[in-house]
């Protein structure tokens, strides 16, 4: 079955003349006439009541015409699924920690809704490593995450580098800690963090059990400002990226430490396997979306890509 001839019939039968479905579809009327002839030998039916005027579909007609739309709508839903330049539809499965989600979803996902609106996004937070697994395994089709510095992605996943920020060590002025600090002095304070599979959580833990120092966390949470808030009542000691810490309304309210024998940043990587042709663009613009937000953060330089 030729889809031209149900597009040529599907035409007659929404402007009711062989005359104005030809000039919609800039085709000659002979040209659309053989098409509706084709189509009507193939089913062995008579389509249109041409006694009509205007022209309008006979009983098996109708059928075909409603049946008829749904499978030019298919072929459409198709061709999207393997071709970059027709517009993209489907899902964008996209994961993200809830650090990252705090300062950054917001932007580059308005970015995708206004471009790809027949794209429907599915948005998972979790923490970086079991994104990247999610990714690995096909659960999603590309997370932002964000891993130490001395950590990448694996090199299995193709990896987009967009922004570097450094850990800040913040305290409440009540806990009495000098500016200057080791850690050692902080192991005698408990900290405040996220769960366990936060990349900043892990490189503190590393670096404190390399030098056989205890590593106390009195409160596990979710979220920036619930952390701040709690480290700036004296619940602990907490981490935070430094984006994060100018944007938080207790930064007035903390005391930031310089750690003789701690310093590292966090870059964020957009991490995804070889694409399907359909989120090549949504993930493109994606990227640069997350690129441009980074840009406009004070001080932080640009991280380097891996393609």
């Amino acid at each position: 079955m030729n889809t031209r001839d149900i597009s040529a019939f599907i035409a007659v039968v929404e402007t009711g003349s062989i005359v104005q479905a030809a000039a919609a579809m800039h085709l000659t009327q002979p040209a659309v006439t053989r098409r509706m002839q084709s189509l009507e030998m193939l089913l062995g039916v008579e389509l249109l009541d041409r006694q009509s005027k205007p022209l309008r579909p006979t009983a098996a007609g109708r059928e075909v015409y409603e049946k008829g739309r749904q499978l030019l709508h298919a072929e459409a839903d198709l061709m999207a699924l393997v071709r970059e330049d027709v517009e993209p539809t489907g899902e964008l499965r996209l994961g993200m920690p809830p650090y990252l989600a705090d300062l950054t979803l917001a932007a580059p996902v308005d970015g995708l809704r206004e471009r790809f609106p027949r794209l429907t996004l599915r948005i998972q937070t979790s923490w970086s490593q079991s994104l990247v697994e999610h990714v690995e395994q096909g659960m999603l089709d590309a997370a932002v995450i964000g891993f130490a510095e001395d950590t990448a992605p694996p090199a299995g996943l193709t990896a987009h580098a967009f922004s570097r920020q450094p850990i800040r060590i913040v305290a409440s002025p009540a806990l009495n800690l000098r500016t200057r600090v080791s850690l050692k002095d902080l192991s005698a304070f408990p900290w405040v963090l996220s769960q366990n599979g936060c990349g900043m959580r892990s490189a503190l833990r590393r670096s404190m059990e390399a030098q056989g120092l205890p590593f106390d966390v009195a409160v596990e949470a979710i979220g920036a400002d619930l952390q701040l808030s709690l480290v700036s009542r004296g619940a602990g000691v907490g981490m935070i990226t430094a984006d994060l810490l100018a944007s938080s309304a207790y930064r007035e309210t903390l005391k930031v430490l310089s750690v003789s024998d701690f310093k590292s940043d966090i870059v964020a990587w957009l991490v995804h396997r070889p694409l399907p042709p359909r989120l090549k663009a949504p993930v493109a613009l994606l990227l640069q979306e997350l690129e441009k937000l980074a840009s406009r953060q004070p001080g932080a330089p640009r991280a380097r890509k891996r393609a």
